[in-house]
């Protein structure tokens, strides 16, 4: 019988760091640019229970050769309870036999594997003397938000913004711990100031307006990943250069929806991130340009860092090992 890894949520805290993360999620953009992986149809919607949303995302990588799923969603209510508001576990599959080979937490890697996009489109995409950071959003995925970007650029002051401002201090901790002064701002003073903005709330409006926005900021878009979910106006993905991690996703349940729903933008309009990756499109074209980024997340990034996390973890000796 076939071995099964198992490799728990603080397992994959131990053996996946944000540099890991990092590269695996640019490795596997570039392959999805290339032809090499593809994500499946996502299945993605409200239980009616709990006010959770659940799904599925999933995808094969032959550059990788990771196959498998993450089964998961969102649940507001965990956070009363103690527990993380995401919650997902990746089934990942041996490519050639179809049998399942590891189980992986997928609680700390879906944070530190969105971290880990926006990061990736910081680096291409970002003004390199970016210097402000504004944050929208202060939830558990902020912090890994905050310390990811703040390795991409030499940021020397962070703005935040959260409908709910009892939960700043949080962040606030995390900037002081990186030695950056944080200020709690309105979100037109810190569309005003930020060189460099992420969005990361569950919002169903728009939170930013176009005009708010400066020339030349970059704004990684990465809290809509459901039909309906929303962060910003459609006129700003109008007024900027759009890319994204896959197209069919961000027009669909991305921050792009609404956009191209409204006729704002066309699906063509939109540039795959792993194009920018392998060189086959430039990326930001002048210091004034806006560069946005639609992070909807997509299944493939899920697999890579899960594979990363299983073969570590069985290298170190750390996964539990089972048979079905």
């Amino acid at each position: 019988m076939p071995e099964i890894l198992i490799v728990g949520e603080d397992i994959c805290q131990q053996v996946v760091s944000r540099s890991d993360a990092f590269a695996a999620v640019e490795n596997v953009f570039a392959a999805m640019s290339q032809g090499d992986a593809w994500n499946f149809p996502v299945v993605r919607e409200a239980l009616g229970h709990a006010d959770a949303l659940y799904g599925f995302k999933s995808g094969f990588d032959r550059a990788g050769m990771a196959l498998g799923v993450k089964s998961g969603g969102y649940w507001p209510g965990n956070m009363a309870r103690g527990l993380t508001n995401h919650q997902s576990t990746v089934f990942l599959f041996d490519p050639d036999t179809g049998q399942l080979s590891a189980l992986v937490g997928g609680n700390y890697l879906t944070a530190v594997r969105t971290a880990a996009s926006s990061a990736v489109s910081i680096d291409h995409l970002a003004r390199k003397d970016a210097r402000v950071l504004g944050m929208v959003g202060a939830g558990h995925q902020s912090t890994f938000q905050l310390r990811a970007a703040a390795e991409q650029r030499d940021f020397e002051k962070v703005v935040a913004w959260n409908p709910h401002p009892d939960m700043l201090p949080k962040l606030g901790a995390v900037a002081e711990e990186l030695g950056l002064p944080f200020e709690a701002v309105t979100r037109e003073e810190l569309g005003a100031q930020a060189d460099v903005i992420i969005t990361i709330t569950s919002a169903f409006e728009p939170l930013l307006m176009a005009d708010w926005i400066k020339p030349g900021t970059h704004i990684a878009c990465m809290g809509t990943d459901t039909v309906g979910k929303q962060e910003v106006d459609p006129a700003l993905l109008a007024r900027a250069t759009v890319f994204t991690d896959e197209v069919a996703q961000s027009i669909t349940l991305g921050e792009a929806q609404h956009a191209v729903q409204a006729g704002m933008i066309s699906a063509e309009e939109i540039t795959p991130i792993g194009h920018v990756i392998n060189g086959t499109n430039a990326g930001r074209q002048t210091d004034a340009e806006i560069t946005l980024f639609d992070g909807t997340g997509v299944g493939l990034q899920d697999l890579a860092v899960a594979q990363v996390a299983a073969r570590v973890a069985r290298a170190r000796g750390l996964a539990a090992v089972a048979q079905l």
